[in-house]
């Protein structure tokens, strides 16, 4: 146990110096710039994925709050369990983010996307991720923007998204579920933390 426990948090660290510095600020510029102009984000994964996008939604809606200042706007497509089951009843579970996106999404507005493989692979339902791939491929339809944060090789959400955040894997080419869904959430609390900052210094003309 002790050995398993000192590889994992000596993998941990490696990603976290591995970590791409740049995705990470162009993650946030895309980001302030939505607040900055009122646009909405939603926040979508699936499995893991998706609690991991209902947390970030939750924390970029409140922990980025600042008194007098314009708040996010933003919508987690994975909870409102009845409307996911009556589209995967009546279309099937590929549509359960794109019909949710269909009667909200304006141009310029911003989708992030949560996925491990990022679209690429596949099990006994057929390809994973689907669902994303669709709704991404909606919201550049509408002259959105696209926000992947994935991991392995990104899959098809690296090749839609205007911005990807990978979790990298290790030197000797390690990379797991746990530590790409692990990092996702690093990443996003490190985003809200830095927003929270940029939004604090906005000028005041930047409000509600």
């Amino acid at each position: 146990m002790d050995s398993f426990v000192d590889r994992y948090l000596r993998e941990t660290a490696e990603i976290a110096a591995r970590t791409d510095r740049e995705a990470l600020t162009q993650a946030l510029d895309l980001l302030f710039a939505a607040w900055q102009r009122g646009a909405s984000i939603f926040v979508c994964g699936n499995g893991g994925s998706a609690a991991n996008a209902s947390h970030l939604a939750a924390d970029l809606a409140k922990f980025t709050v600042v008194s007098g200042k314009r708040r996010f706007r933003v919508h987690s497509l994975c909870d409102n369990a009845a409307l996911i089951s009556a589209i995967t009843n009546d279309l099937g579970f590929g549509h359960v983010f794109s019909e949710q996106l269909e009667p909200l999404f304006e141009p310029g507005d911003v989708l992030i996307c949560l996925s491990v493989h990022g679209g690429s692979g596949a099990d006994q339902a057929g390809p994973w991720s689907q669902n994303l791939v669709r709704a991404a491929t909606l919201a550049k339809q509408r002259d959105g923007l696209v926000l992947a944060m994935v991991g392995f090789d990104g899959g098809a959400l690296r090749k839609l998204a205007d911005v990807s955040l990978i979790v990298p894997s290790t030197a000797e080419g390690l990379s797991t579920t746990p530590h790409v869904e692990g990092f996702h959430v690093v990443y996003h609390h490190l985003l809200c933390a830095r927003l929270r900052e940029l939004c604090e210094a906005a000028p005041p003309s930047e409000n509600a």
